[in-house]
């Protein structure tokens, strides 16, 4: 009778595929909290670190401008001097990364919606809302933004917080 062969640890590949989609997530959330931190920080430097050499962002859907994430982020810097005070909120974070077949590739749609709160430099209230859809690559320097939209669903604009 022939000696059987062992099966292969299907079990301990398929926690390494689970490990590996698990920190490729978290991974992936500090590169979009790192977006919100460097618009709200005006931190432009970090901002343009967090795209690859050929991303873009699209501003359109708030009013704004759409092109490389370098002139954009010039563009922000500019802006964002209108919002002296700002903080973007950005929740329910729906993560998909490529499937290639069973094991996690190297790109990623994250949609998440946004508040942001702000506050004009004439003292008046400013807050707004919508969607983001963010398209990331994974890089030799890790997980970077290809592409960020944004989608505002809705605005408010009134005189000073009472």
């Amino acid at each position: 009778m022939a000696r059987r062969r062992p099966l292969p640890d299907t079990e301990a590949m398929t926690q390494r595929v689970d490990l590996a989609t698990v920190m490729d997530r978290l991974a992936i959330d500090e590169v979009i909290t790192g977006y919100a931190v460097a618009v709200d920080d005006a931190d432009w430097p970090a901002y343009r670190a967090l795209f690859t050499q050929d991303g873009r962002a699209d501003y359109r859907g708030s009013g704004g401008i759409e092109g490389a994430a370098g002139d954009i982020a010039d563009w922000l810097a500019e802006t964002m001097r209108l919002f002296p005070v700002r903080q973007h909120l950005i929740v329910n974070r729906r993560v998909r990364i490529q499937d290639l077949g069973g094991y996690p590739g190297d790109s990623a749609e994250v949609l998440a919606d946004y508040v942001n709160p702000m506050r004009l430099e004439s003292g008046d209230d400013f807050v707004c809302g919508g969607r983001y859809t963010f398209t990331l690559l994974r890089t030799d320097a890790g997980w970077r933004l290809r592409s960020v939209a944004v989608h505002e669903k809705w605005r408010r604009s009134g005189g000073p917080p009472a």
